[in-house]
């Protein structure tokens, strides 16, 4: 196992949604509550930070212009962004935690298999993470990006600023991402471009994901990023929430995942608890 391994936090969206539907609000597009109810991101932040993630990431995945465009929406990206940055600051104020700038792929393909251009995506992913840098965050979290061509443009205008770039990416069942890419042409593009970790998350859950995070291991030498699913979080009819993956399979398919990767957390369907009892996992294993 690796001893100097990081916790991350889980969810954004799903765990906004839990929190909401436990106030008995709406669920709405995550980034919304940045502006209708930021009092519930700042809960979803504190509650990862006493669990012990040590980065968490704004309520920015899906707050650029494009995709708010595609969803017929007037509200501000950048003014989303940047209330996303300030209430993931202000929760880790007093703290050691640091804030990661959560990118996330952009709505449609590239040409010539979808009809975004490169112009098109750099414009809206320069408004976006110039946004957030301006606004404080200490790094960038590229994240659940599928096709290799489109993580590159964000990791380039990354790299303009003088802040660490994670990138991550999502991966289907055979170990491609959906635009076809191996793990392999994921390495020989991102490493020589300068990312400071890369790897997977979203998608497959911890046991499904562990091979390809092997598979990353043995082309690089970069620190690894997991951050698997714990699936689409379920009402019941007593209210409860309960996700694909409860917390004890969740963390204790995770653990493997320990000996390889450097940062560590969840995606959709994981909330705090899951952050906790996979810190207590670990302790016990120092």
């Amino acid at each position: 196992m690796k001893k100097d391994i990081v916790l991350m936090d889980g969810a954004i969206g799903t765990g906004l949604w839990e929190i909401a539907t436990a106030h008995g609000v709406d669920n709405i597009e995550p980034w919304r509550y940045n502006i209708e109810a930021p009092e519930l991101v700042t809960e979803l932040h504190e509650k990862y930070i006493e669990a012990g993630s040590k980065i968490i990431l704004t309520n920015t995945f899906s707050a650029n212009s494009l995709s708010l465009t595609a969803r017929k929406k007037i509200q501000s990206a950048p003014e989303a962004v940047k209330r996303g940055v300030e209430i993931a600051r202000k929760a880790a104020e007093g703290t050691d935690v640091k804030v990661a700038l959560s990118i996330g792929s952009l709505p449609g393909l590239l040409e010539p298999y979808g009809n975004l251009t490169v112009a098109k995506a750099n414009e809206v992913l320069e408004e976006q993470m110039g946004t957030g840098v301006e606004a404080g965050a200490d790094l960038f979290f590229i994240e659940t990006f599928f096709d290799i061509e489109a993580i590159k443009i964000a990791v380039k205008i990354a790299k303009q600023y003088d802040l660490p770039v994670f990138a991550s990416m999502t991966f289907e069942q055979k170990g491609r991402t959906l635009m076809g890419n191996s793990v392999a042409d994921i390495v020989s593009g991102l490493e020589p471009m300068g990312v400071d970790a890369i790897g997977i998350n979203c998608s497959l859950g911890p046991d499904n994901a562990l091979p390809i995070l092997k598979e990353y291991s043995e082309h690089t030498d970069l620190p690894l990023i997991f951050k698997p699913n714990a699936g689409t979080p379920i009402t019941n009819p007593d209210g409860t929430i309960v996700s694909t993956y409860d917390v004890d399979t969740f963390v204790r398919d995770l653990l493997p995942a320990a000996e390889y990767a450097t940062y560590i957390g969840g995606c959709c369907g994981s909330n705090a608890e899951y952050i906790r009892k996979f810190k207590a996992l670990l302790d016990a294993q120092q």
